[in-house]
């Protein structure tokens, strides 16, 4: 294929980052899979089987087309040999600065000098991340929404430094991997978190209050509002201890009382209820069914 970026290395291969590279791979790009555990490597190539085999069955994919995306995808768990020869690196580890600062550090100090080095974080700031590499130029933010094969949006984030040419080359690949992108400036949350976070904590605090029931809350917002799924639901899908670091993010950012996250949240965060993650958030989730249940602290 005639174009500049063929070689993506991805940084985590968590929900997010088999994702991502599932997208890539079924789009003819070469993929490094990087994650310092194998099991989490392993158990990404059976996520990204398994859904391509769901998608043979609803006959959007071929045998042939399944072959060919995962024989396009690598697995490493060195950092430096999965993106020393990288056109693209993408990092999709947890929401965590520190976390995210060093393996660009790292990434910085190994990836090829003309590589774009972008980020999936959904909250913190391209510029501070930027900022410890030497190339921030070429420094940007790749935001997929999850789950990533189904959803059609990356919010494309320009740091400070980050330049045009690099920008609408993000802008490009985006487009190529079928998606739509949306460029958005670097603040807290960008657009995305910064709208959604504050409506997930609203209704956590409507629960935390009394207002209303998981179930009533949820409803109202799918009744009345057309969303697909409730806030609470949501927030257990993205997972409460990734809600609640976002929330943090924009409350440091902003310096507002508006960010604040609510107590219950923080609370449920602290005892390890993380949503489907853990098996249980606001609602219940039992192995092998897909009905929703309220959990038992708020039924």
């Amino acid at each position: 294929m005639d174009r500049k970026i063929n070689n993506v290395a991805v940084i985590g291969a968590g929900t997010m980052g088999n994702g991502i590279a599932h997208v890539f791979a079924m789009k003819g790009y070469n993929v490094h899979l990087i994650d310092i555990s194998e099991e989490a490597l392993s158990k990404a190539l059976n996520t990204i089987e398994k859904n391509l085999d769901r998608m043979i069955k609803k006959e959007r994919i071929t045998e042939e087309s399944k072959s060919q995306t995962l024989s396009a995808i690598s697995t490493y768990s060195e950092l430096s040999q999965g993106v020393s020869k990288a056109d693209l690196v993408i990092e999709a580890a947890t929401e965590n600065e520190n976390i995210k600062l060093k393996i660009f550090k790292e990434i910085d100090a190994t990836a090829p000098p003309k590589a774009i080095l972008a980020s999936n974080t959904s909250s913190i700031s391209l510029t501070k991340i930027a900022s410890v590499t030497n190339r921030p130029d070429r420094v940007i933010g790749m935001h997929f929404m999850n789950p990533v094969p189904v959803m059609k949006l990356v919010e494309v984030i320009k740091g400070y430094s980050t330049s045009q040419e690099v920008c609408d080359e993000i802008m490009e690949v985006s487009k190529s991997l079928g998606k739509i992108p949306l460029e958005v400036k670097d603040f807290p949350g960008f657009v995305a978190n910064r709208i959604l976070l504050p409506m997930i904590n609203e209704a956590i605090i409507s629960l935390h209050e009394g207002v209303a029931g998981v179930l009533e809350i949820d409803g109202v917002m799918k009744l009345g509002m057309a969303h697909p799924m409730g806030p609470l639901q949501l927030a257990d899908y993205i997972g409460l201890d990734v809600c609640l670091a976002i929330l943090k993010v924009l409350h440091s950012g902003f310096g507002k009382d508006k960010y604040a996250p609510c107590p219950l949240l923080v609370n449920m965060v602290t005892a390890g209820k993380l949503g489907i993650k853990s098996g249980e958030g606001f609602y219940s989730y039992d192995h092998g069914t897909k009905e929703l249940k309220v959990s038992q602290s708020f039924s």
